[in-house]
């Protein structure tokens, strides 16, 4: 069985993915945790995040440059999040709030392998 497949037969466990991990207080509120929501937490992780490399380059270079890693955090944190509005949450407003950036992050991931990452460099 391969990695995808192994984590394809995980996804579709739906009683491994939503049993609670932590069910208690933090800061006073009630949370509840799954592993649905750990990706949820991942992908709002890295999508939120991929703009601190993107500040970096442009700093250094000194102009507006969207590094490879930008698209690469915007592609995996956009897939995470569609996974968790779709089987962890199945919301459809998280899923086409997610949906465009996943296209167009894919998209610009694309465009910059083929043009050899020069809008990588900084």
């Amino acid at each position: 069985m391969t990695i995808a497949e192994t984590l394809l037969t995980m996804l579709a466990d739906t009683s491994l993915m939503d049993s609670t991990i932590f069910d208690g207080k933090i800061f006073g509120k009630a949370i509840v945790i799954t592993p649905w929501k750990l990706i949820g937490y991942l992908g709002v992780l890295l999508f939120g995040g991929r703009w601190l490399p993107q500040i970096v380059a442009s700093k250094k270079a000194k102009q507006v440059k969207m590094p490879r890693i930008f698209w690469i955090m915007s592609v995996t944190g956009s897939v995470c999040l569609l996974l968790y509005f779709t089987f962890g949450k199945n919301d459809s407003v998280g899923i086409l709030s997610n949906l465009f950036p996943a296209f167009v992050a894919t998209y610009n991931l694309y465009l910059d392998l083929r043009k050899g990452g020069e809008q990588a460099r900084p």
